[in-house]
């Protein structure tokens, strides 16, 4: 058994994938919300560069159309 398995890197506090550049965040920055029919449903997020492009809130491929 080495050191590492012993003693593994353990991060603190909220980490993420960020949806667009697939990094690990640790400022994640909540941007979309999938519901799901059984269960809880999803948070995305994103990291700070790509939340501001992202936006937050629904867009107009969230909204279902009314015809």
């Amino acid at each position: 058994m080495t050191a590492e398995e012993l003693f593994p890197v353990v991060l603190a506090g909220h980490d993420a994938l960020c949806v667009e550049c697939k990094t690990l965040t640790r400022a994640p920055i909540p941007v979309r919300y999938i519901q799901s029919n059984s269960g809880p449903g999803t948070t995305l997020y994103a990291c700070p560069e790509h939340a501001v492009k992202l936006g937050a809130g629904p867009t107009p491929d969230d909204v279902i159309g009314t015809r």
